[in-house]
């Protein structure tokens, strides 16, 4: 018997299921913080101080995302303590409201959200990898871009194959069973965690410049140059002022909404734990003990460390090389644990009868390894697809990536599906007042309702002066509705009533 085998043996296996429990308290609470710390918190930054225009407006930026994030993950335990099956927040839409709105997430799951997340983690680990290695570029052509129509092309750069190297291969470590998987979560949410604690550590006692320090505390509320943020499309302008965030409270206020695209995606995944939630050895008590220890964890470090360029102040030439190793390590870590948990939802899909029926099935090491694969197999192509961007005044055209937009657009979708799912604890309340509740959300109703208030201020903010990334988002979770019709008629097909 192999050790793997008896590591298996001697865990229990769900018999409705066949799942593993494997996942303890740590290992747990490490999904949560290796899910959530990408590249993002290193790179956002910038563009938030620019809409917020001071020191005070990032920050507070930042501390926005974390009551947020912390709040929904509050609420989120009483749901996964009450039914602490794979799938998590797919179920959770499912048992409240009907099968439709569960297939709608997992469908936008499965377009975008995490394997667009994915295709971007694993760009930003080749990208900074090109820092330590020049070879790997963007624009080191394997197969030039292949022009599709005025705005997209297709291509494969070293960047790009890098980063397709990187989702086959812990996706083929994933399929090999949750021991290994955990393992390296484990290692590298540690490892990327230290780093960043680190960072922080050296940009307050070793590069701390005290006149940098005097002039953004002793005047941090004051904008400079914030960035001017317009209404999303040309209709709306004549009815929507443009406003910066020194145009009193209401420039402000729409500044800080539009400024949580970019903290909030560096802060999601958070839920990625719940996905998980059948394979949690005490799930009624450590998927919430997760959630909040884990979100708390990384909003801590984010608040704390949102100044991005501390090492290269502190040490010149040799902070890029510093930087670009912990974000490499941060990316593979948080590859990984986006891979492990997202193929959980589309086994619970398959489950009831609305994904392809193969990737209901386990492997040999009890992993839904179908899932992981087709996974593997849509973010690769999504890494593939460029967005075409001539600048109007020097003709020089070069090349985005079509995933990044798609992340744009569903940012306005993981709020909805956000809202939804919390709103749902008070629909479970009112149709299931006896099921069992492990632990009950804390400062039910009250906190709740401030999440949901403060999500729906952020996406109205969006629809206004977002719109161009709003709707498309909108449309790619409307374009689920005929989809999940289409897959009932299917032979077979159909929720089970599970």
């Amino acid at each position: 018997m192999s050790d793997v085998t008896r590591a298996v043996a001697a865990q229990p296996i769900l018999a409705e299921t066949g799942l593993v429990r494997g996942l303890g308290l740590f290992d747990a609470t490490m999904i949560v913080v290796g899910s959530m710390i990408g590249s993002g918190i290193f790179i956002v930054s910038a563009d938030i101080a620019r809409q917020t225009g001071s020191p005070g407006g990032l920050l507070l930026t930042w501390v926005i995302t974390g009551v947020l994030t912390v709040a929904a993950a509050l609420s989120y335990g009483e749901l996964a303590a009450m039914m602490p099956r794979a799938g998590g927040q797919y179920v959770y839409l499912r048992e409240s409201y009907s099968p439709l709105w569960g297939f709608l997430y997992g469908w936008t799951l499965f377009l975008v959200i995490q394997t667009g997340t994915i295709a971007a983690v694993c760009v930003g680990f080749a990208r900074f990898l090109g820092v330590l290695v020049p070879a790997i570029s963007p624009t080191a052509w394997i197969v030039r871009p292949i022009i599709l129509s005025s705005k997209y092309a297709v291509s494969l750069s070293w960047q790009q194959l890098i980063a397709i190297l990187l989702i086959a291969l812990l996706t083929v470590l994933n399929t090999r069973g949750l021991r290994l998987g955990k393992l390296i979560q484990n290692i590298f949410t540690s490892a990327k965690s230290l780093a960043l604690f680190g960072l922080i550590v050296l940009g307050i006692f070793v590069g701390r410049n005290a006149a940098a320090v005097t002039a953004n505390f002793s005047d941090l509320w004051t904008p400079r140059g914030a960035q001017v943020i317009e209404p999303g499309i040309n209709a709306l302008r004549s009815l929507v002022p443009a406003v910066t965030a020194a145009a009193g409270a209401f420039g402000l206020l729409i500044a800080l909404c539009v400024a949580q695209v970019g903290s909030l995606f560096s802060a999601d995944a958070w839920n990625n734990i719940t996905f998980t939630a059948g394979e949690v050895k005490n799930p009624r008590r450590d998927v919430p003990l997760s959630l909040a220890a884990g979100t708390a964890i990384v909003i801590t470090l984010y608040v704390l460390g949102v100044a991005t360029a501390a090492l290269s102040v502190i040490f010149g030439d040799a902070g890029a090389t510093i930087m670009a190793v912990a974000i490499m390590i941060s990316t593979f870590g948080c590859a990984n644990g986006l891979i492990l948990a997202g193929a959980r939802v589309y086994y619970a899909m398959a489950g009831d009868g609305l994904f392809f029926k193969s990737i209901a099935k386990l492997n040999d090491k009890h992993v839904p390894a179908m899932g992981l694969v087709l996974q593997g197999i849509w973010t690769a192509l999504l890494v593939l697809p460029r967005t075409r961007i001539r600048n109007a005044q020097s003709g020089v055209e070069t090349y985005g990536n079509l995933y990044s937009d798609l992340l744009d657009y569903v940012v306005f979708s993981v709020l909805i599906f956000y809202v939804l799912t919390i709103a749902g604890l008070f629909v479970l309340r009112r149709k299931r007042p006896d099921a069992e509740r492990p632990y009950r959300a804390f400062g039910y109703p009250i906190i709740p309702v401030l999440y949901i208030v403060a999500a729906t201020t952020i996406m109205l903010a969006l629809i206004l002066y977002k719109t161009d990334t709003t709707w498309p988002g909108l449309l790619l979770v409307l374009l689920g509705v005929p989809v999940y019709w289409l897959w009932q008629k299917r032979p077979g097909g159909g929720p089970t009533g599970n």
